[in-house]
């Protein structure tokens, strides 16, 4: 039988080829969050900001949910053990540089992502503390706020609240950047971690103001509205950036800043899908 050889190139884009030269070597992140059915928001954003900040993005689903950008129809949570077994996986293989949480849901679930993370201390920590989603649902039940504080956010390295979180966390309400700035300063100082409170929904500024403060830098952070755009997942895909800024060897300062640049970016570049918006990640 004749036999012979040939080369298979390298796909390097829309109708271009071209020989591989070299393997890259990515650094890894994890989201620890829900599914969105609809792609908009939790780990679906999760894996698509670190896939367009050129980091390996692994997963931990928390929980499924039945939802669209509209609203939410239902959530069924994966049992404790299954969450912990999926980090061990991920971390027996492939530990990741910087890990981020998004919807944990329950107590049992904190609990089960809080014990684990004592005991592996990953370099990089980022809590995006989901309470309450865009159309308004709850995805996080109320007893497991108090083990979200007790438990978790000792263990961060960067908190990300919105303002109904920051509300929540403080127990006061916020109308103003400086109402932000006093709550992130609170924060810092029950918690020990740094704090980014996002205030993106702050209608009474003409910008998106949020406040980072690692309890020596304070750092705002504004870009304008962009009109005429609806999303969700804005807050997955900003505290996931900053985790893989982190990842890449960014100091925290710095990841804040490539995370708001990001998120803006996704924003500005947003696309339609049927009678609603889905954020832009890929340039």
């Amino acid at each position: 039988m004749a036999s012979r050889s040939f080369s298979v190139p390298f796909y390097a884009g829309a109708g271009k080829f071209k020989p591989m030269s070299r393997i890259v070597k990515r650094p890894v992140a994890l989201a620890i969050a829900g599914s969105d059915s609809g792609g908009g928001a939790g780990v679906q954003a999760d894996l698509k900001t670190f896939a367009a900040l050129g980091v390996h993005g692994t997963s931990v689903i928390t929980c499924l949910t039945a939802q669209n950008p509209r609203r939410v129809l239902a959530v069924e949570p994966c049992s404790p053990k299954m969450v912990r077994q999926q980090i061990e996986a991920v971390f027996e293989e492939l530990r990741p540089a910087a890990v981020k949480t998004g919807m944990l849901f329950s107590a049992e679930i904190i609990r089960a992502v809080a014990d684990f993370l004592k005991r592996k201390k990953p370099a990089s920590l980022v809590v995006d503390p989901v309470m309450i989603s865009t159309s308004g649902a709850a995805l996080l039940k109320p007893a497991a706020i108090k083990i979200l504080r007790e438990q978790l956010l000792p263990l961060a390295t960067l908190v990300t609240p919105n303002l109904d979180e920051t509300e929540i966390l403080t127990g006061c309400p916020i109308a103003s950047v400086e109402d932000m700035r006093a709550a992130a300063r609170e924060i810092q100082a029950r918690f020990g971690c740094a704090v980014l409170v996002k205030g993106g929904h702050l209608r009474s500024q003409r910008e998106a103001a949020d406040i980072f403060f690692d309890g020596r830098t304070e750092l705002l952070l504004s870009a304008p509205f962009v009109k005429g755009v609806s999303t969700h997942g804005t807050g997955c895909t900003y505290s996931a950036a900053v985790a893989a800024a982190l990842a890449l060897g960014h100091d925290l300062p710095r990841a804040v800043e490539i995370g708001k640049r990001h998120v803006t970016a996704a924003i500005t570049r947003s696309y339609r899908i049927g009678k609603h918006f889905a954020l832009g990640h890929f340039a």
